[in-house]
């Protein structure tokens, strides 16, 4: 590696697992794929369902927490299921998330209020912070980097179950039955997931891991992110968007991050991983993460909305129109995969996604609409996001060292985490701030006539704002220095 920053491990000497045949890949994999699978499912299945949630509850402006509730406990998680792994082995620390993740389902599924579901969202997502991280840790235990994205084939096959596939059941399960079957349908999943994980042998422990002793370090974080997400969400809504509580909100955070930064670098076990962000690439493939989930949670979450109010298609269509998207992500990604392991070269691949993606969310905002063009530019910018995921992954493990891949694989499953209820946040925000007085029960019901300027100027100005991130995101990447895996 020629960068000084790029280490193997903290001895300086390579500490890598020796490369295992197809076969015994597959008996991991296949260990993994229904944690990974719910992982990767939760927001686009539940994309569709949004806007029924709202028409049976009569709340619209409040379901974004629908997906910022799950968001925030995530991230929250994943630090703390990155040291658990470390310290008492991924696979006991799976199933207990697992076991969390099926409850907080069952709670959803029971919900009587809009509060209800939040609540149970947000216990969900207690779970699923290490439903992803757990998994790739757990490959990255057993698969060297290179074998890895020759396998990507494989990964890929995943994503496209999930990520195609979720929005198209999402959306055909809430026109014909109820949006509280998609809860249902997680609990014999988690069963079956349950059962799988306990077959693999017992996890590797380190006692010498420091695991989880920064109480006060897990409690500033939360409050920091937890004000943030509240003063995003509730910007032009709860209050306006010039007044006292929009610097409040945003102050408090900052505080709150400074306190937590102070604190952890005098910690000898801090809850963050600090020490890992003083790697320069480390930090620019967060920043890299972080802009490429703000934009792709903000389309997934907001387009059905978009297209219901705006080009008037029912509940079904609306899922099945957010599949191009996602198609475009699986595709990018097997590409990437198939470029990275012939080159080893990870890094230069997100660079020119995400600017692929700012074009095409540039153009969304800009462009006449309807549903063909909207479509088509969904599966460009769905094309630029794909690069960015199994690349970043990459990268991070490789200069973190195998005796700290599980806080690396955590800190990225932060990153993205965090750009993901951000970018929930600060586009409902935007979006239903700009909105005119609807009735909500416009949501789901098909019909025709022109398009609302009012409603097209809202989510024109929150696609031009995605625009601006995913260039930022594609800057980013360009700093990345080079890795090779």
């Amino acid at each position: 590696m020629t960068n000084p920053e790029v280490s193997p491990g903290k001895s300086g000497q390579p500490d890598q697992p020796q490369e295992v045949s197809r076969a015994e890949f597959l008996q991991i994999y296949t260990a993994v794929v229904l944690p990974m699978f719910m992982g990767a499912v939760d927001q686009t299945l539940l994309a569709a369902a949004t806007p029924v949630i709202a028409v049976e509850f009569s709340d619209l402006y409040n379901t974004p927490w629908i997906a910022t509730a799950y968001l925030l406990a995530h991230a929250t998680m994943g630090p703390v299921y990155g040291r658990f792994g470390d310290r008492y082995g991924r696979r006991e620390v799976m199933l207990v998330s697992l076991a969390i993740f099926m409850f907080g389902a069952i709670v959803c599924s029971l919900a009587p209020s809009l509060n209800w579901l939040i609540a149970g969202r947000a216990l969900q997502g207690l779970g699923g912070g290490g439903l992803m991280s757990l998994s790739m840790a757990l490959i990255g235990d057993m698969v060297p980097p290179r074998q890895r994205a020759r396998f990507q084939g494989y990964f890929a096959a995943l994503f496209t179950g999930a990520h195609v596939c979720g929005p198209m059941i999402g959306g055909l399960v809430v026109a014909n039955v109820s949006w509280r079957w998609l809860f249902v349908g997680y609990i014999p999943l988690v069963a079956l997931a349950l059962w799988r994980i306990g077959l693999l042998p017992r996890g590797r422990e380190h006692k010498d891991a420091p695991g989880v002793r920064d109480v006060i370090g897990l409690g500033l974080f939360a409050m920091g992110i937890t004000t943030l997400l509240f003063g995003l969400s509730s910007a032009g809504l709860r209050f306006p968007w010039l007044s006292w509580q929009t610097i409040l909100f945003p102050g408090l955070t900052a505080l709150a991050w400074a306190v937590l930064y102070m604190h952890e670098r005098r910690h000898p076990a801090p809850f963050f991983p600090i020490e890992l962000l003083r790697i320069m690439a480390l930090r620019r493939v967060c920043l890299t993460v972080m802009s490429t989930t703000f934009c792709l949670l903000s389309l997934v979450f907001y387009l059905p909305i978009y297209l219901q109010l705006g080009m008037h298609t029912g509940v079904g269509e609306s899922g099945v129109l957010l599949a191009p998207v996602m198609l475009g992500m699986v595709i990018g990604g097997i590409v990437t995969g198939q470029i990275v392991s012939h080159t080893g070269e990870p890094q230069p691949l997100p660079k020119f996604g995400l600017s692929l993606s700012a074009v095409a969310l540039l153009a969304l905002a800009l462009v006449p609409a309807n549903v063909a063009v909207i479509v088509t530019l969904g599966f460009f910018a769905g094309l630029g996001f794909g690069p960015t995921m199994p690349t970043t992954q990459l990268i991070a493990q490789t200069v973190a060292g195998r005796e700290r891949l599980g806080a690396a694989t955590s800190i990225i499953s932060l990153a993205r985490t965090l750009g993901a209820a951000t970018g929930t946040a600060l586009t409902g925000a935007v979006i239903y701030s700009l909105l005119p007085d609807i009735d909500v029960k416009q949501l789901g019901s098909s019909g025709s006539g022109p398009a609302s300027p009012e409603i097209l100027q809202a989510f024109h100005v929150a696609f031009f704002i995605a625009a601006f991130v995913a260039a930022f995101g594609a800057f980013s990447a360009s700093r990345v220095p080079r890795v090779r895996v």
